[in-house]
């Protein structure tokens, strides 16, 4: 039954409103059409053509590099500096898979060939030929930068193996009209950059190249250690000298551009860009007057002959000049060379790159005397004033042993003895010092105390320690030789003959010969240290930062020195010694310092000449001190020494006078003949 009583009371549908809800409905469905069918379209009519368009822009960060500082001397004047170059670039990843895989086969064959024992690794590993689908893209580069073809792919295959995610550089300072020709023919050249860059210049050429060292960019090796960690790839850093001691100052910060680019890696615009922060300036100790004079003295001296030289202020170890020689222009590395060129410079048998003042090992000869006089005095095995009957030669056990030329000096004391360069003299005290000690000891302790068998401290990578024998390091070196001829399945005598010590030994170290083994540098070291009343210093060449306008910023802190004990009486005799064998008639440089003004400059200066089986003649030293008796002081130490030069007095000891004279000034020593003396003793 129906209730007849409702309380519905909705008014009916009226026809307007039902046309309105209809007209909304289809104006929504043809909204969500148009959509729809939008999308389709993109994504299934197009999607081909917009995916290609995408992968066509892409931001790509460039690094922007940070110029290097340069490098001043102690006046300022520029040293290092920076110059602007166009440099031609080739990507990898333009590069097909066919270059890729040949660069890593030679990249294998060079590391399993370097694993090699010295002597059996065979000839070098062959650059790989240019692959058929990239021969014609580097003949065409080859023939626009006027190049051979081949010198292009040594230079691609070997910038793959060292950094293969790095652009290669294929050539520096290519001139402007082929950068417009490359950049308007960019599709002729796929993968080809062509980018302004800063390289190292240095107006001095050859002007202490060991020393200021290279930069160049940081090899794989290089990426992977943590010293360098953050530094990106492709990042240019110091790699030796100066240059790699001082990096943190030097290099500065690179900035970065994006870079919108297509799929081949052409620029298509640019986004926001953080400019390189500059490296800061570094200036020197290094006077660069005097290191002129001092390496035009030894080439006209020396000639070609290897060897080394170094000046410092004893009071602070400022270095005011360091040679070695033969010594090379460090631009040539600024820019890929090929293997041909590059052994041609730094063949095996000179090694320009090779620091000798820091890093080669020399007995010294007679320069040592002063260090033996010293080790004597404080034994106890002889006074100043004690005198040996120097007959010109004497017994040490069975084997006879000679001045040089079996010169006779008579009875001589100390001072005598250092004036004349008596061996007998040395002799009889590397005797006596071993008989007081049979291990080896008076001798060997002074030298340490004077900074041998140690590494001076001075701000320069690849320093030598060098070594002072004795009869410990003797056992030492048998029992190696003993677990090499074991290991090796070989007879005697690769390392040692295992022999004890002997008291030969020590009278060979006496006079500066037998396994002595000591650097140019540890031998100003010395020197300074006795003139200096036992204050050694520590080397330095960094002085002080500064901005790109010369504006000091940071002054580096002195290195310090230590101290040791010598008594003053034991000073004055090695003292007066030296000082009467660079001025008193027959002593052994005093015809190299003729005329020279002793009163104001004394000369304090000790020849050596060492025996070296490997040389037709003997190793030329001098090391001297002297100072101007002015106000002005100025004192300096000099050491130089020539390999194959032959007596001190004909080769070093000139070099030496004509650095002294350019130091004090000509002026004051103008009758200074700095010729070759006439010493017959070593």
């Amino acid at each position: 039954m129906i209730d007849p009583v409702s309380n519905d009371r909705r008014p009916p549908v009226s026809p307007q409103l039902a046309i309105r809800v209809a007209a909304l409905g289809v104006i929504a469905f043809a909204l969500f059409a148009i959509i729809f069918f939008r999308l389709w379209y993109l994504q299934v009519l197009s999607g081909d053509q917009y995916l290609a368009q995408a992968q066509t822009n892409r931001v790509r960060v460039q690094p922007l590099p940070a110029p290097r500082g340069s490098i001043v001397d102690r006046h300022g004047t520029v040293l290092v500096e920076n110059r602007p170059a166009i440099v031609v670039r080739v990507k990898p990843e333009s590069l097909p898979a066919s270059e890729k895989q040949a660069a890593a086969a030679y990249g294998d064959a060079v590391i399993k060939r370097s694993k090699r024992a010295k002597g059996s690794r065979g000839v070098p590993i062959a650059i790989p030929p240019v692959p058929a689908d990239l021969s014609p893209r580097l003949t065409m580069l080859a023939a626009t930068l006027g190049m051979k073809v081949q010198t292009v792919q040594d230079r691609v295959v070997r910038g793959l193996f060292l950094a293969g995610y790095a652009p290669v550089i294929i050539k520096k300072d290519v001139a402007e009209d082929v950068r417009g020709f490359i950049a308007e023919r960019q599709e002729q050249f796929p993968g080809v950059s062509v980018d302004n860059v800063f390289l190292r210049s240095y107006p001095e050429k050859d002007l202490a190249a060991q020393l200021l060292g290279t930069a160049n960019e940081i090899s794989p090796v290089q990426l992977k250690e943590k010293a360098y960690g953050g530094i990106p790839a492709g990042s240019v850093i110091g790699q030796s000298g100066i240059e790699a001691q001082y990096d943190q100052f030097l290099r500065g910060r690179d900035g970065k551009e994006r870079l919108l680019v297509d799929a081949q890696g052409n620029p298509r615009g640019t986004g926001t860009r953080i400019p390189p922060t500059a490296g800061r300036n570094l200036q020197l100790t290094l006077d660069l007057n005097l290191q002129k004079a001092a390496q035009t003295a030894y080439s006209q001296v020396a000639g070609g002959k290897p060897g080394a030289l170094v000046a410092m202020d004893p009071r602070t170890g400022d270095v005011l000049a360091m040679a070695s020689f033969p010594t090379f222009d460090p631009s040539v590395l600024a820019s890929p060379i090929s293997q041909k060129r590059y052994n041609e410079i730094f063949n095996a048998g000179t090694t320009p790159q090779f620091n000798r003042v820091i890093g080669a090992n020399y007995a010294t000869g007679s320069t040592f005397k002063p260090v033996t006089a010293l080790g004597a005095l404080e034994s106890k095995a002889i006074s100043t004033t004690d005198t040996i009957n120097d007959a010109g030669c004497m017994m040490i056990g069975i084997q006879q042993r000679c001045n040089a030329n079996k010169a006779s000096f008579g009875p001589v004391d100390m001072r005598q003895a250092m004036k004349v360069s008596s061996d007998i003299y040395f002799y009889t005290l590397g005797q006596r010092t071993n008989t007081r000690n049979p291990a080896g000891g008076a001798i060997q302790k002074a030298a340490r105390k004077l900074g041998f068998e140690r590494r001076t401290g001075i701000d320069l990578p690849g320093e030598s320690k060098g070594l002072v024998p004795d009869a410990a390091w003797r056992k030492q070196v048998a029992k190696d030789e003993v677990a090499y001829e074991k290991k090796h399945k070989v007879a005697c005598c690769t390392i040692s003959d295992k022999r004890p010590w002997s008291v030969g030994d020590n009278v060979s170290l006496a006079i500066g010969q037998g396994d002595l083994q000591a650097t140019p540098l540890q031998m100003a070291v010395a020197y300074a240290g006795i003139a200096e009343n036992g204050r050694i210093p520590r080397p330095r060449l960094g002085r002080a930062v500064q901005d790109d306008r010369g504006l000091e910023i940071q002054r580096l802190p002195p290195s310090g020195a230590r101290h040791v004990k010598i008594d003053p009486s034991y000073r004055a005799a090695i003292m007066d010694g030296l000082h009467l064998a660079a001025s008193a008639q027959g002593g052994t440089s005093a015809d190299v310092f003729g005329g020279w003004n002793q009163a104001r400059f004394p000369m304090f200066g000790k020849t050596g000449t060492a025996q070296v089986t490997t040389q037709p003649n003997d190793q030329s030293w001098y090391v001297a001190y002297s100072y101007d008796s002015t106000p002005q002081h100025k004192p300096i130490v000099v050491a130089v020494t020539a390999e194959n030069g032959g007596f001190g007095a004909d080769t070093a000891a000139p070099i030496a006078c004509r650095i002294m004279q350019t130091w004090f000034g000509s002026k004051n020593n103008v009758n200074a003949g700095c010729a070759a003396g006439a010493s017959v003793t070593r």
